[in-house]
């Protein structure tokens, strides 16, 4: 598979989580998306290209066409490399020829001098090509794995800086719930609303997340509900790499103090951060997975079935998995 196939795939997840902004390169999804679909013949309207929520299909291509489109297209190790190669992206810019010099005269005899102690090596940069990922500042990481409790994690959160979304949210918003919670379910980061009130899950979404767990004889209060991004990305865009790197430890210590008997991860983005894997939603439900030995079950975002209210069924699926999950296993200590 290709650069371009795993980019229209991944731009594919992003649309249906209700995302609208490609940021890495200035484009929007839809743009991405109509560039990509040019680019293997849907004559300029790619998948999505009625906008967003459009329920519009894409022009189908028989088998053979999508063969024969696949194969004439120049493949790419890198995603850049391939919207590149449609004129949308900027060209990489020709490294300026190293001036000539002339050759350094060879001395008779040089004169005996100490060895030059070794230049520290630079750290290679991390994430996607071009990006150079910036290391989380300041805070080590022992200060949040020693935290003895859910409140000096939420006090840290409020006043976290190890990453710029401190600068564009206006507060943390670290979680809530029973620190005792068997069922924890975790998000991606918080939207407007719980930017607004420092609360996961307050809104439309979270609404329709209360009456989920209602469904399997769950109550809010029972439960504890939080994001992988404990800070509002700017305009609800995807979380960059280095803002994944500095929340993450607050999850991870959040998950080894509640120590719950099943995780529900919310949505893509959740699953594959928990998961440390690029696999699409549609392959991650419906399995029991395991993090740091702890079952995890993966369903759609509450946003998405929102927008898209036949994902309802299998969603229902999905938490009574979970459920089930929950009620095999004994409590501690009992």
């Amino acid at each position: 598979m290709d650069a371009r196939e795993r980019l229209r795939r991944y731009l594919e997840q992003r649309r249906e989580m209700g995302e609208s902004e490609f940021a890495l390169d200035s484009m929007s999804v839809e743009e991405a998306l109509r560039v990509i679909g040019q680019r293997s013949g849907a004559g300029g309207q790619g998948p999505g290209a009625g906008g967003r929520g459009s329920a519009t299909a894409p022009p189908t291509e028989s088998p053979r066409e999508s063969r024969r489109t696949v194969e004439e297209a120049p493949t790419s190790a890198d995603w850049r490399e391939a919207l590149r190669a449609t004129g949308s992206s900027p060209a990489k810019e020709a490294p300026a020829p190293a001036p000539e010099r002339a050759p350094a005269p060879v001395p008779v005899a040089p004169p005996a001098a100490p060895p030059a102690a070794p230049a520290a090596a630079s750290a290679p940069s991390e994430g996607a090509p071009g990006i150079v990922v910036a290391k989380p500042p300041a805070l080590g990481l022992s200060e949040i794995e020693t935290l003895p409790s859910l409140d000096a994690i939420a006090e840290l959160v409020k006043r976290c800086t190890r990453c710029p979304l401190h600068q564009t949210a206006i507060q943390g918003v670290p979680g809530e719930g029973n620190p005792n919670a068997r069922f924890v379910c975790v998000g991606e980061a918080p939207g407007a609303t719980e930017d607004e009130t420092g609360r996961p899950f307050v809104g439309a979404a979270g609404q329709l997340l209360t009456k989920i767990l209602a469904a399997i004889n769950l109550r809010r209060e029972d439960v504890f509900i939080c994001n992988v991004i404990k800070h509002r990305p700017p305009g609800n865009r995807n979380p960059l790499p280095n803002e994944i790197a500095a929340c993450s430890p607050y999850l991870v210590r959040q998950l080894e103090l509640i120590r719950p008997a099943v995780i529900l991860a919310l949505g893509t983005f959740a699953a594959q951060t928990l998961l440390e894997t690029k696999e699409s939603i549609g392959k991650l439900r419906g399995r029991v997975h395991r993090y740091h030995g702890i079952p995890l079950v993966v369903t759609y975002h509450p946003a998405a079935l929102l927008r898209n209210p036949s994902w309802k069924r299998p969603t229902w699926d999905d938490v009574q998995l979970a459920r089930r999950i929950l009620d095999s296993t004994p409590v501690a200590g009992a």
